[in-house]
């Protein structure tokens, strides 16, 4: 047994703040921008990724933050700062941030493309050939869909859409000399038409192979055409962020999908957060433009290259050469679902794992067509979160409508930055018959459930899908997540005893294999790191390994410090936010805290407690969040099958341990270093990508899991590019 000393577990100095922690995830994302090993669109992948990673940072953490501090609210975090120092630390690191963000873009990224054949040029640097071909398309194609918006005290400065990009305008009258009343210059602003492609391609000079010119370059070049009897004096890109939070009261609303259509269409206006400018735009440009959008100096970030880089990404599309990109990735199917059998055939059987996106997301896409044709299925039902825009999932449940299926399906219409799109869907399948509902009140419903309800001999058996994921094929192939398939009994009444709740009136059962959030998943996850500390306490061997996206909820982190004063060994792969401070002497000298930021977005969580066979081991939709805990319908469930948990432990969470190539260690003071190696780099997600290769040969596979440098394995597989993903919740 180990002695405790006594320690405050709520001194603000244990914890690290949510949003500087984000800021240093933001910079890890940032560092595969730097990494010259990575072929050029991969790069540029990560230059985009980091850009709008910001642009949702700024549009909800920093919008929340200024709400705080403009109503007087000093809400203060658990490591102490309020608002408003909150607001100084994030401005410092940001601009820091952005600064090196677009270092990169021009003296590495540009010039890399360029030695690729690919000119991403400026107005002042066209040739006689490319400004002919860019002021006739101008003519031809821009002019006709531009308004200029003059701003003087007849007109307004115009209300200007989240995230749109426009070109500021100082002109200055030509003709006889003004009365002296009169302003020397006049402003304007001219909005870039979104329906128009961002990126206009002109001549390539020999040498080149690819030459555009960003559209608002075009407008600047040709701004003078749109202003006839005035001379342009000088013209500038910016970019405006605003608030994006959904203010919804769902007590009062009578129709939650109208209520929440209607504040859809309010989003646009709220309060600027942020100004992108030009980096060359005057001094009389920015102090017009902060004036008008009520915004400061801390508020300006300057940019020395192009505002809104992910429509950079467009140049993929028009230059396919395979050597500039990572191979594409082909997910492997089980040699269980291999055969023609049905998926609840097999599932009947055993219990499946499918680790995406190296193995294939279709089997559960055809476990839910399978369903919708099956004569024998009475009942479908699932939560969908987000999902793709051409859902094929949507569509089987549309088709088991037709086919004569009962069918519900809860759509969380409160899913951030994705509300437009799931009300889209909810229309869509009420109007096919699918009975849709949209959660209980004052909850996001962000549980990833599917159940198959079937008819079997004399009775009924009930099928259950269990992921960490979405239901989106789409990023089911840029995320890792975990999809568990069981027909466990008590699994199924827990699922069953879910849906009855969400759909209908009915109090939270007796969990008999489920944790369900809000109802007891904070409790059990605290009950399980106490189990493991009071086993320590008595001299026995503790261990906890916990991946996750996040890592932010004060009570578990306490939880976890006592569990390290007692001697519990605890490893935490925690991608993104991480507020425990790792390495306090008397406090967490026991807890490690690794992110891997690598091609896919790690995005599973996964617990184990306890080790060897006896491990007990979870899957979660949940991260250790109070918002997951708290303010969502969420699910932990165990995995069962031996296994499939030492599946998990070795595969999953044992892999990840072992990277030395993406991995970075959190330190005490809040930044993070590389883990270093010792022996032959392991790159966790170039190991995962060689054992979906390698799927229908089982030892290989086995040898290089518990080994993840195993002899056999390239160089290569494990230094191999990486491609980065958009942010997921």
């Amino acid at each position: 047994m180990q002695e405790s000393p006594i320690v405050d577990l709520n001194d603000p100095l244990l914890f690290i703040n949510r949003e500087l922690s984000w800021l240093a995830f933001n910079g890890r994302v940032l560092a595969d921008v730097r990494d010259a090993n990575l072929p050029i669109y991969e790069r540029l992948k990560f230059f985009a990724i980091t850009s709008s990673n910001l642009d949702e940072f700024f549009m909800v953490r920093v919008a929340g933050l200024k709400q705080q501090q403009s109503s007087g609210v000093a809400e203060t975090a658990a490591d102490g700062m309020l608002p408003a120092d909150q607001l100084a630390a994030i401005s410092e690191r940001t601009h820091a941030m952005v600064d090196e963000v677009y270092r990169l873009w021009r003296e590495e990224l540009l010039p890399k493309l360029a030695s690729h054949g690919v000119a991403v040029l400026t107005r002042d640097k066209l040739t006689a050939e490319q400004k002919a071909a860019a002021k006739s398309y101008f003519t031809s194609s821009v002019f006709p869909a531009l308004t200029p918006l003059a701003v003087d005290p007849g007109h307004p400065f115009p209300h200007l859409r989240n995230k749109s990009l426009n070109v500021a305008v100082l002109l200055r009258r030509e003709g006889p000399k003004r009365k002296r009343n009169m302003r020397e210059t006049s402003l304007a602003v001219v909005q870039v038409p979104s329906v128009l492609s961002r990126l206009v391609s002109l001549p390539a000079p020999q040498g080149t192979v690819l030459a555009v010119l960003p559209l608002e370059e075009l407008i600047s070049l040709c701004a003078a055409d749109l202003f006839p009897g005035y001379a342009v004096e000088r013209t500038a890109s910016f970019r405006v962020t605003r608030n994006w939070d959904l203010n919804v009261d769902e007590e009062e609303s009578a129709d939650l999908l109208s209520t929440i259509q209607e504040e859809l269409r309010r989003r646009d206006r709220g309060a600027a957060v942020r100004l992108e400018l030009d980096a060359a735009a005057s001094a009389e440009l920015e102090t017009a433009l902060t004036s008008a959008l009520k915004l400061g100096t801390p508020d300006v970030y300057r940019l020395q290259g192009p505002l809104q880089p992910s429509d950079l990404m467009m140049l993929t599309d028009l230059d396919v050469r395979p050597e500039l990109r990572v191979e594409p990735l082909v997910p492997a199917v089980p040699p269980v679902l291999r055969d023609e059998e049905p998926v609840m055939s097999v599932i009947a059987k055993r219990d499946i794992l499918l680790h995406h996106p190296y193995e294939s997301f279709d089997p559960v896409v055809r476990f839910l067509e399978e369903a919708a044709e099956d004569p024998n299925v009475l009942a479908i039902k699932q939560t969908l979160y987000r999902t793709s825009g051409d859902s094929p999932i949507a569509r089987a449940l549309t088709r088991a409508v037709e086919n004569g299926k009962q069918v519900a399906v809860l759509v969380e219409i409160k899913a951030r930055l994705d509300e437009a799109n799931n009300i889209a869907w909810a229309r869509r399948m009420e109007e096919n018959g699918v009975h849709v509902v949209y959660g209980l009140i004052g909850l996001k419903t962000h549980c990833k459930v599917a159940l198959v309800v079937r008819r079997e001999g004399n009775g009924i058996r009930r099928y259950v899908h269990l992921g960490t994921g979405n239901y989106n094929p789409t990023t089911a192939r840029q995320y890792t997540d975990l999809s568990l398939f069981t027909a466990r009994q008590e699994i199924a009444e827990d699922v069953t005893a879910l849906f009855n709740m969400l759909t209908g009136y009915s109090t939270a059962p007796q969990w008999k294999r489920l944790a369900v959030a809000p109802m007891g998943l904070q409790e059990r996850v605290l009950g399980l790191i106490h189990r493991e500390t009071e086993k320590a306490k008595k001299g026995e061997a503790g261990r906890i390994v916990a991946k996750m996206n996040s890592l932010v909820d004060s009570s578990v982190i306490k939880a976890l410090y006592a569990a390290s004063q007692a001697g519990v060994k605890i490893d935490l792969l925690v991608r993104g936010i991480c507020c425990l401070r790792p390495g306090v002497p008397g406090v967490s000298e026991h807890i490690r805290v690794t992110s891997v930021v690598d091609r896919f977005l790690e995005h599973s969580r996964v617990f184990a407690f306890g080790e060897g066979p006896q491990a007990e081991v979870w899957m979660s939709s949940a991260d250790w969040m109070p918002r997951n805990f708290l303010r969502r319908i969420e699910t932990m469930f165990p995995v069962e099958d031996p296994a499939l948990r030492q599946r998990l432990l070795d595969e999953v969470l044992g892999v990840a341990l072992r990277d030395t190539v993406k991995a970075r260690r959190l330190q005490r003071d809040g930044t993070y270093a590389p883990v270093g190696q010792e022996g032959a780099p392991v790159r966790s997600q170039g190991v995962l990508l060689e054992l979906a290769r390698r799927v229908a040969d089982p030892k290989p596979m086995e040898s290089l899991i518990r080994h993840a440098a195993a002899p056999e394995l390239p160089a290569e597989t494990l230094r191999s590019p990486t491609a980065p993903v958009p942010p997921a919740s």
